[in-house]
C-alpha cells in the first residue's frame, strides 16, 4: 500500500493512541505519571507513554522565525542580527543559550505539548532520557505478543540512544543515564562524565538492540498493520541502523578521537564499524525490503518544503525527522520559508556565503579550482552542478511567478548586482547570492504562497548514509577503491548521490588519493547536505577543519550585456570581498554547558576552556 505522509497529523494510529494519550498524560505533573502501572499494562497504553518520546524532538527549523540551525560557514545573516549564527560568528558561543527559544535551548521543558514548536534539546534530551528509562524499567508490567513488547523496547531503547547521541555531538562525552535516576540516592546524583567514544559505545549498544527488535517496515508487522501506509515515521531498524552507523563515525572522526585518546586522527576501528552498521542499512535498501529511496532530480524541492500542497515534506528519502508541531508559525509571513527571500519580495535576513557557494562544483564533477572543470571565471554561473540551480538563486533568476503591476515589475527577477535593489546589508542579500533550495518561487509577498507554503527538514535523508558509508570505508580502510566490509567502494557511494542529479563522477585524479577523495567527500557534503540540521557545522567540527572556514564573503559585480551560456547575464569585474571572519579558538569546538547544571555537582564539569 502507497504510504501518506499527511501534514495534518502524525499518523493516524499516533494520533489515536499516542498524542491523546500523551496530552492526558501530561496534564498532570510528571512524577504523577511515573507512580502508576496503568501506562505499561498494555501495548496500546504503552504505545500512548511511548509517543511522548517523538514529542521531545525538536523540530530545529520552526522552534524560531530564525534560522538557528544554521551555525556553521554556510551562511551570513542580516547586519546586526542576533541570532544563534551571529553570536558564533563574534566568538560568544554561550550565544547557543542567548537566542531563546532556538532548537538547542528552550528555558522549559516542551516536551508535553503535540503542538507546541517551541522545543528546546537540552531540555527535552535529559527529559526523554529519564522517560526511556521509566518505560524500560517497567516492561516485564507489559501483557501482549513479543512483536508488541519488541516494538516498545526498540524505540525506547532508540530514543535513549539518540538522546544522547544529539547531546553529545555538541557537548562531548557525558554520564550515559541508563536508569531512573533517585534522587534520594547520592551515587546516582554524582554521575562523572565519560570520554566521548565510552559514551558512543554506550549509544552504540542501545542503537544495536533497538536495530535487532525493531521491523524494516512497520507495515509489515501484524501491530503495524492496523495503520498500514501510515507508519513512516515510526522508530525502525532503518533509522537504529542509520543513527548506529552516525555514532561510530562521529566517535571515530579527530575531534572526537583527540577528546578520548588525545589523537586528532580518525579511529579506523570505529570507522570500519560505522561502514559495517551503514553496509547492512544499505542492503535493505537495494534489496527494496525498505520503502526508502532517492526521490528523482525532479522531485528535489519536495524533500523540504510541500509547496503549498499536504504532503509531508522528505519522504521516501528523509531517514528521520520530527513530527510536526504547527503549521502555523512555519507559514506566518517571518517563518523559516521566507526569511531567505530578498528584502524587495518577503522579510528575508540570511544570505548563502559566497565563499561557501563555490563548494558547487562543474556539471563535470571537478570543484571550480580544478585547472580541467571548465570553469570560466567570465562567465562563473554556467556549466555548474545541477543542484546550483537548484539551491542558489544568482542574478536575473526569476523570483516571482504571478502579475504583477507595472510599479512592482522589476522585482520579478533577482537584481544581485552590486547596487541592486536585492542587495541589502540591513536585510538578504549581503552577499550576491540567494538561497532557493527552501523557498519555492512562488513563496513571496506578492504570489502569497509563504502562507501556506510548509517547511519540513529531515535530521538525516538517504545521500547523508551514502556519503558517510564513503567516508567510514575510506578512513577504516584507506581507500577510495576500497570495498571495506564486502560492499560498494566509497568512489560508487559519493556517486550514487551524484547520479541522481546528474552532476559527474568524481575526478580519477581525486579516487587515486586518499586525501583528495577526502577533500571530495567534504565538498560533496557541503553540496548535497546544505543548510540542513547543524551538518555543516557538525562536520567542520569533528574533522577540526574550523580554522580554514572562518571568513564569509560577498561577490561585488556589475551587470553585464552579454548572455552567458546558461542564458543569464554575464557578471562583470567580480571580486570576492571579506564580510566578516569568525571568531574561534579551540575550545569552541565544544560548546559551553549551562551554568546552572555544571554547579550540580564537581564530576559534572565544565567544558575545557570555558
Amino acid at each position: 500500500m502507497k504510504k501518506k505522509y499527511i501534514i495534518g497529523g502524525f499518523l493516524t494510529f499516533l494520533a489515536i493512541i499516542g498524542l491523546n494519550s500523551c496530552t492526558s498524560y501530561l496534564d498532570e505533573a510528571p512524577e504523577a505519571t511515573i507512580s502508576s502501572t496503568a501506562a505499561f499494562i498494555n501495548f496500546t497504553n504503552f504505545q500512548g507513554f511511548t509517543e511522548e518520546l517523538y514529542c521531545c524532538v525538536p523540530d530545529y527549523c520552526t522552534t524560531t522565525w530564525a534560522d538557528s540551525w544554521l551555525m556553521g560557514d554556510e551562511a551570513i545573516d542580516q547586519n546586526g542580527g542576533s541570532w544563534i549564527n551571529d553570536h558564533f560568528d563574534k566568538g560568544d558561543y554561550w550565544g547557543w543559550m542567548s537566542w531563546v527559544p532556538s532548537w538547542l535551548y528552550v528555558d522549559e521543558n516542551k516536551n508535553s505539548s503535540s503542538t507546541d514548536y517551541a522545543k528546546g534539546l537540552w531540555s527535552n534530551a535529559w527529559y526523554g532520557i529519564r522517560k526511556a528509562n521509566l518505560g524500560l524499567e517497567n516492561l516485564d508490567n507489559m501483557s501482549g505478543t513479543d512483536e508488541e513488547k519488541n516494538l516498545i523496547k526498540g524505540q525506547l531503547l532508540f530514543f535513549r540512544g539518540w538522546f544522547h547521541f544529539e547531546l553529545m555531538s555538541f557537548f562531548g562525552g557525558l554520564p550515559y543515564i541508563n536508569k531512573v535516576l533517585d534522587v534520594s540516592n547520592e551515587s546516582d546524583m554524582k554521575l562523572a562524565r565519560l570520554n566521548y567514544q565510552e559514551t558512543a559505545d554506550s549509544v552504540a549498544r542501545d542503537f544495536r538492540a533497538a536495530a535487532d527488535l525493531l521491523p524494516v517496515d512497520w507495515d509489515n508487522t501484524t501491530t503495524g498493520a492496523n495503520t498500514s501506509g501510515q507508519n513512516a515515521l515510526r522508530i525502525n531498524k532503518i533509522m537504529a541502523l542509520a543513527y548506529l552507523g552516525k555514532d561510530y563515525l562521529y566517535a571515530g572522526s579527530p575531534l572526537m578521537n583527540k577528546e578520548s585518546t588525545g589523537n586528532a586522527t580518525f579511529n579506523t576501528e570505529y570507522c570500519k564499524k560505522a561502514a559495517s552498521a551503514f553496509k547492512e542499512l544499505l542492503g535493505y535498501i537495494d534489496s527494496g525490503e525498505s520503502f526508502h529511496k532517492l526521490v528523482s532530480f525532479s522531485k528535489y524541492s519536495s524533500l523540504f518544503n510541500s509547496n503549498g500542497g499536504s504532503t509531508l515534506p522528505g519522504y521516501p528519502e528523509a531517514i528521520f525527522m520530527s513530527k510536526v508541531y504547527s503549521i502555523w508559525f512555519n507559514g506566518c509571513a517571518w517563518g523559516p520559508s521566507s526569511i531567505f527571500n530578498p528584502p524587495t519580495i518577503g522579510a528575508g535576513y540570511v544570505s548563502p556565503n559566497a565563499r561557501y557557494v563555490k563548494n558547487y562544483g562543474m556539471s563535470n564533477g571537478l570543484p571550480i579550482d580544478d585547472p580541467n572543470s571548465g570553469y570560466d571565471i567570465n562567465d562563473p554561473w554556467s556549466n555548474r552542478d545541477p543542484r546550483f540551480y537548484k539551491d542558489i538563486i544568482i542574478d536575473g533568476d526569476q523570483i516571482v511567478s504571478g502579475s504583477l503591476t507595472t510599479a512592482n515589475e522589476s522585482k520579478r527577477y533577482a537584481t544581485l548586482y552590486t547596487g541592486g535593489d536585492c542587495r541589502s546589508d540591513a536585510q538578504c542579500s549581503r552577499t550576491g547570492y540567494l538561497l532557493r533550495k527552501f523557498t519555492p518561487i512562488a513563496a513571496n509577498n506578492y504570489d502569497g504562497f509563504s502562507y501556506s507554503n510548509y517547511m519540513h527538514l529531515a535530521y538525516m535523508r538517504l545521500p547523508d548514509v551514502y556519503l558517510m558509508y564513503a567516508e567510514a570505508v575510506l578512513q577504516g580502510y584507506g581507500s577510495a577503491t576500497s570495498t571495506g566490509p564486502d560492499y560498494i567502494t566509497p568512489e560508487a557511494a559519493v556517486n550514487v548521490v551524484r547520479d541522481r542529479c546528474g552532476s559527474g563522477h568524481v575526478g580519477s585524479a581525486y579516487v587515486a588519493d586518499k586525501d583528495k577523495f577526502m577533500s571530495e567527500i567534504i565538498r560533496e557534503r557541503a553540496v548535497e547536505l546544505s543548510f540542513e540540521e547543524a551538518i555543516r557545522y557538525n562536520d567542520l567540527r569533528r574533522w577540526m577543519l574550523w580554522s580554514d572556514h572562518l571568513e564569509k564573503t560577498a561577490v561585488d559585480f556589475q551587470r553585464g550585456t552579454k548572455l552567458g551560456v546558461n542564458g543569464k547575464p554575464v557578471p562583470l569585474n567580480m571580486t570576492e570581498r571579506v564580510i566578516k571572519t569568525r571568531i574561534f579558538t579551540d575550545r569552541a569546538y565544544w560548546l559551553p554547558l549551562p551554568t546552572k547544571d555544571v554547579y550540580l555537582y564537581g564530576s559534572f564539569g565544565q567544558n575545557p576552556g570555558w
